[in-house]
C-alpha cells in the first residue's frame, strides 16, 4: 500500500529581485514521519517552509499542504497546521497560562476543551507552579518547549518546526526531541529544520538544501552510505563544500 502524502512539491521557486532564495525544489512529505529539512544558513530552508506553511507565496511552481492549494488555500493551511518560527512567538509580556489561552483561541480550540488542555499542558510540562510567570522571565530551553506545546494543542496533523533547538543546552534538546517522538507518536507529521546535523539521525527521512536546490533526500541511513560517510555532519559537509557563496 503506498503512503499517503500530505505535502506535495513541484518545482516550487521563490525569488526576491534577482536572487533566487528556493530554486525549483520538488518532493514529497508522507503522513507521520518525521521530515528533516536541513541545510547551512542561507540555504533556503525558512523561505521554504514559510512557503508550505501559507506565510510567504511562491513565485512560482506548484505545492499542496494538507490537501490545500499554497496559492489559493494559504487561510486554510494555516488553520490545519502548528508553526514554530525560529524566533519562538510567544508573547513575552504576558503569563504562562495568557499565551496558552490566547493561542488556543487563535487555533480555534473551545473553551471548555482549551481549559482540558491547559491543566494537561501544565502538567506534562511541569509548569503548573510557573502558569502567572511572565513567558519572558522562562529560560531559552521552557520557552521552547512551551512554544512547542502551544503550536500542538490544537493537534494539528502537520507542525513546522523551524530550528526549535537552536542556543539550548544538550539535555533540553534531548527533551525536546522526545516531546516531537510523542507527537509523531499520536499520529502527527513533523517538518523540522535544524542545523545540528546529529539530529538529523532522529528523523526519517532527510532532505539537505545547497544554494536553494534540494542536494540530497533520503533516509539518514541511505543518505550515509550514498556518501560513504560516518554520520550525518559527514554528509552535510560534504554537501556543503559544493555551495557557491550566497547572499542571505
Amino acid at each position: 500500500m503506498s503512503k499517503k502524502t500530505i505535502i506535495t512539491t513541484q518545482n516550487l521557486t521563490r525569488t526576491f529581485g534577482a536572487f533566487t532564495a528556493v530554486d525549483a525544489i520538488s518532493f514529497e512529505v508522507y503522513e507521520g514521519e518525521i521530515f528533516g529539512f536541513l541545510g547551512a544558513n542561507g540555504a533556503g530552508k525558512t523561505t521554504a517552509m514559510k512557503m508550505l506553511s501559507g506565510l510567504l507565496s511562491p513565485s512560482s511552481g506548484e505545492a499542496t499542504v494538507v490537501g490545500c492549494d499554497v496559492y489559493k488555500q494559504a487561510e486554510a493551511i494555516k488553520r490545519q497546521i502548528g508553526y514554530m518560527s525560529q524566533r519562538f512567538s510567544l508573547y513575552e509580556d504576558l503569563t504562562v497560562d495568557e499565551n496558552i489561552q490566547l493561542f488556543g483561541s487563535i487555533y480555534g480550540v473551545k473553551k471548555k476543551e482549551l481549559a482540558d488542555k491547559t491543566e494537561i499542558l501544565l502538567d506534562q510540562l511541569e509548569f503548573k507552579d510557573q502558569r502567572k510567570t511572565l513567558v519572558g522571565a522562562l529560560p531559552l530551553g521552557w520557552k521552547q518547549k512551551l512554544s512547542f506545546s502551544v503550536a500542538m494543542i490544537h493537534e494539528p496533523r502537520l507542525v513546522f518546526l523551524d530550528e526549535p533547538t537552536g542556543g539550548v543546552d544538550p539535555i533540553t534538546r534531548r527533551q525536546f526531541w522526545e516531546m516531537i517522538y510523542a507527537a509523531s507518536a499520536k499520529g502527527a507529521t513533523i517538518f523540522v529544520t535544524t542545523h545540528y546535523m546529529d539530529e538529523a539521525e532522529y528523523c526519517n527521512r532527510v532532505s539537505i538544501m545547497v544554494d536553494g536546490k534540494i542536494a540530497a533526500l533520503d533516509t539518514p541511513k541511505n543518505l550515509k552510505k550514498q556518501f560513504n560517510a560516518s554520520d550525518m555532519n559527514d554528509v552535510f559537509l560534504k554537501l556543503a563544500s559544493t555551495s557557491k557563496i550566497r547572499a542571505i
